[in-house]
């Protein structure tokens, strides 16, 4: 009995989590992979896509037309608190807070991914193309391409870089649930204000946070690389 104990072959140990970067890696890939699929969707046009997109903001335009109220709170919120040069300007404080604490190294890593972002997004409009929604009876208008919601990405990678900051300087328990909750928030509340008034269609919301998120994961991911070359 002994014996065949010992020589029993011992269990396997269990596999070891991947590592977070390896994570950022894929969910980075995925995230470009999907927003892949979805543009050339649109530029095709894929007919059900272009159908669901038309029958969300048509319902949504009627409720802004007959809600003047409403559809003011709405222009506010995308127009000054979830506008994208008020995310940018996120990013820059957060910048020079590092740059001031002596992180030089990843100062440079947020303030080059919000530049990235915004290059990214109006590269994109220009190879799609793709025209916002018009309207006889109007409540809001828009510059430039509809596809993909800057509005959208720029919520997604200012949310996502300052929750990426503030894990890695330790914050945890409430004060983590309440950051999350506020990014969570302001990330659907603005792709829902650009449905609402009738400037972006679903499909550009949605592209805008898959590449939100792909730059945000990359960020991470990239900056991790550059930790450890370094120390190398």
């Amino acid at each position: 009995m002994t014996t065949s104990r010992l020589l029993s072959p011992a269990p396997a140990p269990p596999r070891p989590p991947a590592p977070p970067r390896t994570a950022a890696a894929r969910t980075g890939a995925a995230c470009l992979a999907l927003t892949a699929v979805l543009t050339v969707l649109v530029i095709l046009p894929w007919s059900p896509l272009l159908s669901f997109d038309r029958d969300v903001v048509q319902a949504l335009h009627g409720s802004a037309v007959a809600e003047p109220g409403l559809t003011h709170v709405n222009r506010v919120l995308t127009d000054w608190v979830w506008d994208p040069w008020t995310m940018r300007l996120l990013a820059a404080a957060a910048t020079v807070w590092l740059w001031w604490r002596g992180e030089r190294l990843l100062a440079v890593w947020v303030a080059a991914a919000s530049v990235l972002s915004a290059a990214v997004q109006q590269s994109l409009k220009a190879v799609a193309g793709r025209e916002r929604p018009q309207w006889p009876d109007p409540v809001d208008s828009a510059q430039y391409a509809a596809f993909p919601s800057g509005h959208a990405m720029s919520a997604v990678v200012t949310c996502g870089l300052l929750l990426w900051l503030a894990r890695r300087y330790g914050v945890r328990g409430p004060a983590w649930a309440a950051g999350v909750l506020l990014a969570a928030v302001s990330v659907a509340g603005v792709g829902f204000t650009r449905l609402y008034l009738g400037v972006h269609w679903p499909s550009d919301v949605v592209a805008g946070w898959l590449l939100g998120a792909a730059v945000v994961a990359l960020t991470a991911v990239s900056y991790q690389w550059a930790v450890l070359s370094r120390q190398r």
